[in-house]
């Protein structure tokens, strides 16, 4: 069974969904970007199921946190999972390029492959893809828009510094 919540924050709204197994999803609802989100009429509404989490997601937007320590079970390719764990080490306040995560995996030339998964990661923020930047040093590709982006950018830059 499938559980959701939605918060709000600062930012915008947020919408959690996962089970037993860990986050499955986090939705950054920023009404802008390219990523469609419908809660299914499957899913149950549980907002106690996502205390420690709501908690976490607050004090990273209060810059009181700097790591998130939930369990994940995002869906996705093999190549996808693999991409999503070298975003993972990307320290907070820093930011890399797309073909810098395609030479940590081995394969320099991955850079769009690295930027397809990129785009397809179903817990950003947790699994920080805001932290990736084009190879000019410009905000491109972000599947929730480029002004969230730019904030979560300058707020881990501001904590960070």
């Amino acid at each position: 069974m499938k559980y959701y919540t939605r918060f709000n924050t600062r930012f915008c709204e947020i919408i959690l969904v996962g089970d037993e197994n860990g986050l499955t999803n986090l939705h950054l609802n920023t009404g802008e970007g390219k990523r469609h989100f419908e809660i299914s009429e499957k899913w149950v509404r549980n907002d106690s199921f996502f205390t420690d989490i709501v908690k976490q997601v607050k004090e990273y937007f209060d810059g009181k946190r700097k790591s998130f320590e939930v369990s994940l079970a995002p869906e996705g390719t093999d190549f996808q999972k693999s991409v999503w764990n070298a975003l993972s080490k990307i320290p907070y306040g820093e930011v890399h390029t797309y073909k810098d995560i395609a030479v940590s995996l081995g394969n320099k030339n991955a850079c769009r492959a690295v930027g397809m998964a990129n785009s397809k990661n179903p817990i950003p923020l947790i699994i920080p893809c805001h932290r990736v930047i084009g190879a000019s040093g410009k905000l491109i590709g972000f599947a929730h828009g480029l002004k969230i982006k730019k904030q979560l950018i300058n707020l881990e830059r501001k904590v960070h510094g």
